[in-house]
């Protein structure tokens, strides 16, 4: 079995492998590019197809975005992230169509043990450093809005149409329907018909 294969199984791996060293390599050069260019910039979207290639139509990143390996992410259609949108992909991350996420949000999927004697670095008899790290998928299912600052760790799914609170950290899985926040986050309450805003006041 591949480094790959055992981190995408959420199994202790080596994240220095070469595989792997080198598709972060790619994707954090692609990110780079990304975040120097101008929103109205059409080389943009061909950075963002290279980068995540398993994503609907009219997904928008506004950057600046850092992403660990990128193929290992997928959006639906119609999703939407604003500024310093952070993904850490060792484990597949699954986001469904019409999400939204606030500026400061990350998604992160690695995970290290708890006992210093498996986390610390060792060395190889070349004299070179490596460590282990497994890590746990994240589902963002669809009609989700994730407010800014939330953490969402990895093995969590929010369900569909529910919405996080400003500053949350995520730390286990959220059903659909519900408003949730808090550290660590908890639900608040379902979303009901009481919620719709006929005719919503903008203040400024």
């Amino acid at each position: 079995m591949t480094e790959q294969e055992k981190m995408l199984r959420g199994m202790l791996y080596d994240p220095s492998d070469k595989t792997l060293a080198e598709l972060r390599r790619k994707a954090h050069r692609l990110w780079q590019e990304y975040n120097l260019l101008a929103e109205t910039d059409p080389r943009r979207i061909e950075i963002l197809d290279e980068l995540i290639p398993h994503k609907g139509p009219d997904v928008f990143l506004a950057g600046p975005i850092y992403i660990d390996y990128g193929v290992f992410t997928s959006f639906g259609a119609r999703c939407y992230a604003n500024f310093n949108f952070t993904v850490l992909d060792t484990c597949p991350v699954t986001i469904g169509d019409d999400v939204m996420f606030g500026p400061n949000c990350s998604l992160l999927t690695p995970l290290h043990p708890l006992l210093p004697a498996q986390r610390n670095l060792r060395r190889r008899d070349d004299g070179s450093l490596y460590d282990l790290e497994y890590g746990a998928p994240i589902t963002v299912e669809s009609d989700c809005w994730i407010a800014s600052d939330v953490k969402i760790l990895g093995g969590v799914t929010i369900g569909r149409g529910s919405v996080i609170g400003a500053g949350s950290v995520v730390t286990r899985s959220i059903p659909a329907g519900v408003l949730a926040a808090g550290n660590p986050c908890r639900v608040i309450r379902p979303l009901t018909e009481k919620d719709l805003l006929e005719n919503p006041c903008y203040f400024g």
